[in-house]
């Protein structure tokens, strides 16, 4: 399957999209002498496009081709697990409540989850990567980080490794994916969100300090909507900000956060990619603009989180694979940062999320419903196997943390 024009295209803007700031240079992009900065890192962030959405336009194109679609379950009671990006001008999203996309999107399609098949797809996507290393850290079903410094085969250049990797992609699955190279796994995961879709964003190392001061407070790693309101409070709205904040302000105001803040303004990202971790448990969690009172409220906002917690075990595993999980966790946060965790563990290990939504329901009543607001939710799960087990529920254990 050859790679379509556009495709072309799209890949050549976003090799230039950070404006002579950040991208490469032509020389450096024709790799023939694969001297990139030789005592730097090359991380490669690669994301596929829509995956879910994109693989059922591609299975079904009469149905679904050029259409906005939803994978998830049907309002009024189901979330959108993926958008295809007809869908997301309209404001469509993952982890969105289905009946809230409905009504945003009039003609929206929505399209019953396959995850055996995107399961497969992603091993397929994975044995790829493999050709080029086996340091590869799997995020999720469709996203990974690579380290390709001294790579299994070719020359060293992390930007002809990410553009061969994304044309096997798609002529081998005739699916689309996305990539940023950069010096650290912080710089290259940005960079992808910069040419998506289907583009490639390639950060040198010389460059990542004036791409860092260019990014808006909100893409920095570790933080979320309440933290962004409280740079934004002291005047920090992007990256120069932070740059030019001194670390003793941000440590007295955001304690050791405050730190990591500084380290990634400035370039100081040495976490290494991580091949097949062995995941210890595996979670999601959202913070909110305001306060939820209302257990009801609570249970509603935490089955896009069991959505998102069931869809990470289906990936967790070595390679991959699947994984279960025996002990189930729900984190209540108030606005003033107390944390609360209330705990079960089971007989039977858990990873869907209709499994998940009844332990959360459990958890929220027991001993008894929250008596403060919650400003963030949280469900994870440990004691991971690969196992499928069968058994009850053991016991219910509560902790104040």
């Amino acid at each position: 399957m050859s790679r379509p024009e556009d495709a072309d295209k799209a890949e050549t803007k976003a090799d230039k999209s950070v404006a002579g700031r950040a991208a490469e240079s032509p020389s450096r992009e024709a790799g023939s002498s694969g001297r990139e900065e030789e005592a730097a890192r090359r991380i490669l962030h690669v994301d596929m496009d829509a995956f879910y959405a994109s693989i059922e336009q591609r299975d079904f194109p009469d149905k679904y081709a050029g259409e906005p679609i939803a994978v998830g379950g049907d309002p009024p009671k189901g979330v959108v697990k993926a958008a295809s990006y007809e869908a997301r001008p309209h404001g469509v999203r993952s982890a969105q409540p289905a009946v809230e996309a409905d009504r945003q999107c009039p003609g929206l399609i929505f399209v019953p989850p396959r995850m055996e098949v995107y399961q497969e797809e992603s091993r397929r996507i994975r044995e790829i990567l493999h050709r080029y290393t086996d340091i590869i850290e799997p995020l999720s079903l469709d996203e990974a980080y690579l380290d390709v410094t001294d790579p299994k085969k070719g020359p060293p250049s992390g930007t002809l490794i990410a553009r061969r990797i994304r044309e096997e992609i798609y002529e081998e699955t005739g699916l689309t994916a996305s990539a940023g190279v950069g010096p650290s796994k912080f710089v290259a995961k940005v960079a992808t969100g910069q040419g998506k879709p289907d583009g490639l964003t390639v950060i040198r190392p010389e460059d990542q300090l004036d791409f860092i001061a260019g990014l808006p407070i909100g893409d920095f790693h570790g933080i979320g909507p309440v933290t962004e309101e409280k740079m934004q409070e002291i005047g920090i709205e992007s990256g120069a900000d932070l740059q030019e904040t001194s670390e003793k302000t941000l440590r007295r105001r955001f304690g050791k956060r405050g730190g990591h803040f500084k380290r990634l303004a400035m370039g100081e990202d040495d976490r290494p990619v991580k091949p097949d971790r062995e995941r210890k448990s595996v979670g999601a969690e959202r913070t909110f603009s305001e306060d939820i009172s209302e257990p009801k409220e609570m249970l509603s906002r935490l089955e896009p989180i069991a959505g998102r917690v069931s869809g990470r075990l289906k990936s967790a595993g070595p390679e991959g694979t699947p994984v279960r999980g025996r002990t189930a966790a729900l984190k209540l946060k108030s606005h003033d940062h107390d944390v609360s965790t209330r705990q079960t563990t089971l007989r039977r290990a858990v990873r869907s999320e209709e499994d998940l939504m009844r332990l959360a329901e459990r958890l929220l009543q027991r001993p008894h419903p929250p008596e403060e607001p919650v400003r963030l939710l949280g469900l994870s799960v440990s004691s991971l196997t690969g196992r499928k087990e069968g058994g009850e529920q053991l016991e219910l254990d509560f902790d104040q943390a």
